[in-house]
């Protein structure tokens, strides 16, 4: 198993990027959230697991060992395999998930696209007893909270530009996503993230 890698980010594409790790290039599948935080030219390490099928290797990438592990624990339910796992994290930190599943609060969870009501009292059901201690000062709601004092906006802005965008088509993407809040508050910024990238298309 590939637990780790650690080089230097050689592209970034809407949902992977391509790590160089000795002369060798690998395709991580990442989430926006940790896509957000990698920046071309640069060292990055991210946690990975890799996932055999049998006409396929797929790495997936995480931007810490938590979220790795709880990928995986993920997958032992019945019916979540990484594509679903990985929207988990997609749209709820670790800390958040685990706190649902251990407290069986399934709103949170059925915000997840692709899980539905029996999904997550499967998830519960399943992985209450398993996900370990819950330690967090969140109330379990998926909300945006500034980091050191940076709004979603210029967050969402920096991660579009890291991705490759420009500023302006950066700017317009966060204007059209504001717009579409209307005032309400705004959900994680990995949901935000996504929503811009699909508004700009893949195209740059």
């Amino acid at each position: 198993m590939i637990a780790s890698v650690r080089g230097r980010v050689a592209a970034i594409a809407p949902d992977s990027a391509v790590i160089e790790v000795g002369g060798v290039g690998l395709s991580v599948v990442c989430t926006p959230g940790t896509l957000a935080n990698l920046r071309v030219g640069e060292e990055t390490r991210l946690a990975t697991s890799l996932v055999v099928r049998e006409d396929s290797l797929t790495l997936y990438g995480f931007a810490d060992d938590d979220a790795r592990s709880l990928f995986e624990l993920l997958q032992t339910a019945s019916g979540v395999g990484p594509r679903l796992a990985q929207a988990v994290l997609a749209v709820h930190p670790p800390d958040v998930v685990r706190k649902a599943i251990a407290t069986g609060d399934i709103a949170t969870l059925t915000r997840v696209p692709g899980i539905g009501k029996k999904g997550a009292e499967r998830l519960v059901l399943e992985l209450r007893d398993r996900v370990g201690a819950v330690v967090t000062a969140t109330t379990g709601e998926s909300m945006s909270l500034p980091v050191a004092g940076v709004s979603w906006a210029d967050q969402v802005r920096q991660a579009l530009i890291g991705l490759g965008w420009t500023a302006g088509q950066a700017d317009q993407a966060v204007s059209v996503v504001s717009a579409e809040l209307g005032g309400e508050p705004a959900p994680a910024v990995p949901v935000l993230l996504k929503r811009a990238i699909q508004v700009l298309g893949r195209t740059r």
